[in-house]
């Protein structure tokens, strides 16, 4: 027996006391109805599964136009229950017209008792699968919107980030390509992701790439997707980031870091707007809004033969300059409080605050690594505190900590590292110099960035 409800609305007696003879023994629950107008007093209609719902209630009439006005009721009281028409006049134009305005299925009387319990039973499995798929698309809503729920929002009040907020929300309603620019730090996720959430896209998710951790072998995989079997580790079937992406926001992060070859690749999905997946010739249609960032000077690496010049103009249709900390002085504060209060909280240290001297290190520091520094310093600050009140002794900056004239043991690693964020200090965050001071390649810097945390 199954578990649905079924409702039969007729006014004939025998009519109704025949179907429930034959559906009882299929259905936990089995309602009838003899008039109409008690459809409207039912409080639990949208729990039932399958309503059979005659065509005619009126002595002489036969133009089924009763059963239209309850079929349009009922669609509105109970969207997703199946409803199936009976009528004794075998009108090809009725039966048409009733799945046109929502009816599941018809069925003629007399009825075949066997054909009857087929056209139920589809009603019935049609049914759950409607309620599967709303379900379905509830839930897919709520974690697009737990995943776009930035976890950090944007604090500031000087004028510099809040000309960049006052762009960002111009460009955001527009279908524009957008290139988020400045040094690490900064916070350009956090721009990319106010971008999708002024959007019309905002329902949909916003799948974030970082193309500085794809390797070349792996990138068509990653970003287009792959067949099962296309390679050794192809398993199954697997759609790329444009495909996830498909309807919402594509931010490629780092796009700096791509080689020339992937960005040949690159270019032309942005062109055609169609991906292919690795071991297969089939054209998948993708529609994005494309987003990205990076910390290099892509102008200057279309001079030197870097970047495809093509590729910029195809990703740059707006560019949005997000300001370093240091010209941010206003802000220093409110982000500090703001994390203070953030780690206080998850570290079980309430009541913290800083003092007088803290706040003049915090305000005299360059921050070479911008806003994730100042995140990572206050963070050591409150793990490290002994007391409710930081002071200046509580915080340590990166470049103090391992001074070549101290009398201190440090490993290679330790070496390493430190020459790397100096470099980044010198030439001001860009890769390609700093890469060519250490005699390193870009991809080799990013990844020891990676590895450091720097």
């Amino acid at each position: 027996m199954n578990q649905g409800k079924i409702l039969v609305i007729d006014d004939k007696k025998s009519v109704l006391s025949a179907l429930e003879l034959l559906l009882q023994s299929e259905y936990k629950t089995l309602t009838t109805l003899a008039n109409p107008n008690g459809i409207t007093s039912i409080s639990d209609l949208k729990t039932y599964n399958v309503i059979l719902l005659d065509m005619n209630f009126s002595a002489g009439v036969n133009t089924g136009n009763e059963g239209f006005f309850w079929l349009k009721r009922i669609k509105k009281l109970a969207p997703d229950t199946s409803i199936i028409m009976m009528t004794a006049y075998g009108d090809v134009e009725l039966a048409v017209r009733a799945l046109k305005e929502g009816a599941t299925d018809f069925i003629l009387k007399p009825w075949e008792n066997n054909k009857l319990l087929s056209t139920v039973r589809a009603a019935y499995q049609l049914q759950q699968s409607r309620k599967e798929v709303s379900h379905l698309k509830q839930k897919t809503k709520h974690l697009k919107q737990l995943i776009n729920k930035s976890k950090t929002p944007i604090i500031g009040n000087s004028k510099a980030i809040n000309q960049v907020l006052k762009i960002t929300r111009k460009v955001a309603k527009t279908k524009a390509n957008i290139l988020i620019t400045g040094e690490n730090g900064t916070g350009k996720e956090l721009i990319a992701q106010a971008i999708h959430n002024g959007s019309s896209r905002k329902d949909e998710v916003l799948v974030a790439v970082d193309m500085g951790a794809i390797t070349e072998s792996l990138f068509a995989s990653e970003l287009f997707g792959h067949t099962k079997g296309a390679f050794t580790d192809a398993h199954g079937d697997r759609a790329g980031k444009f495909e996830t992406a498909n309807g919402g926001t594509l931010f490629l992060d780092e796009i700096g870091n791509l080689s020339l070859a992937l960005q040949a690749k690159l270019l032309a999905v942005l062109q055609n707007r169609v991906v292919f997946r690795v071991g297969s010739n089939t054209p998948i249609p993708v529609d994005i809004r494309l987003v990205c960032a990076t910390n290099c000077n892509l102008e200057q690496m279309v001079e030197e033969g870097l970047f495809r010049e093509d590729l910029l103009y195809r990703i740059n249709t707006i560019q949005i300059e997000v300001p370093p900390l240091r010209s941010r002085d206003d802000d220093i504060f409110l982000l500090a409080e703001y994390f203070l209060n953030s780690y206080a909280n998850k570290y079980g240290k309430s009541g913290l605050k800083l003092n007088a001297s803290a706040k003049k290190k915090l305000q005299n520091h360059q921050w070479p690594g911008n806003i994730r520094e100042l995140q990572h310093t206050i963070e050591r600050g409150v793990i490290l505190s002994e007391h409710n009140i930081l002071t200046s002794n509580d915080f340590v900056f990166k470049k103090q900590a391992f001074s070549v004239t101290q009398e201190m043991n440090i490993t290679l690693d330790d070496m390493e590292k430190t020459m790397i964020e100096n470099a980044l200090i010198k030439h001001e965050q860009n890769f390609s110099a700093a890469a060519h001071q250490l005699g390193i390649t870009r991809q080799t810097l990013y990844n020891k960035i990676k590895r450091y945390g720097i």
